[in-house]
């Protein structure tokens, strides 16, 4: 089972220096406590496991099943299920990283609406020359009498809706933990926007 779980909300870019005077681009993340409002055993509910509330909101904008659930723990804007073990009422901070621990992020990425293929997949669009007006960031050609038998494939890439999806980093790191403010600095950018709920797994 997992050891290392945390819950955040994304906040500001920075640079963090090291011992040896390098420069790490790095992220603020505004992290926990998390609070075990559940917790899963394998003789009840065929496997173990923790669900966490995280941050708060109004208690008027909670149904009575939710109060009912989270009880005298609190009013969590958030509940999220992890892989780690523990007795309800377990309060969970920060101080579970260390500086240097590899970490795997989790987010929400920004959403960037409907874009063309060039921004979308990466394409290079048509030259810009020899007789060409308005189609430089034209997709081309999908389909024909030569492939598939004139239809368009499944998986075409073309223009569409874009971000708005859970987007996994792998591999950064924690550069620095701060327990009176509840806060990690990671190193890289994480995806989504400030505010964005972000999962740290260790």
């Amino acid at each position: 089972m997992a050891t290392k779980f945390m819950l955040g909300t994304k906040g500001r870019m920075t640079q963090v220096f090291d011992e040896s005077g390098a420069v790490h681009a790095a992220t603020i993340i505004t992290a926990g406590p998390l609070t075990i409002t559940q917790a899963k055993t394998a003789e009840k509910d065929g496997y173990e496991a923790s669900q966490v509330g995280f941050g708060e909101r109004k208690e008027k904008n909670l149904s009575k099943a939710v109060k009912g659930h989270f009880k005298e723990l609190g009013n969590f804007r958030y509940a999220k299920e992890f892989p780690i073990s523990g007795e309800r009422g377990t309060k969970i901070d920060v101080s579970v990283f260390v500086p240097g621990d590899a970490v795997t992020v989790s987010a929400i990425s920004k959403g960037k609406g409907f874009q063309g293929v060039v921004k979308r997949h990466g394409f290079h669009g048509g030259p810009r020359s020899h007789g060409q007006k308005n189609k430089e960031r034209a997709p081309g050609s999908i389909g024909g009498g030569g492939r598939a038998g004139g239809r368009v494939v499944k998986g075409m890439r073309m223009a569409g809706r874009m971000g708005g999806e859970r987007v996994t980093v792998r591999n950064l790191r924690v550069l620095q933990v701060d327990t009176s403010s509840n806060t990690l600095v990671i190193s890289g950018a994480v995806p989504g926007k400030p505010g964005t709920l972000v999962e740290i797994r260790g």
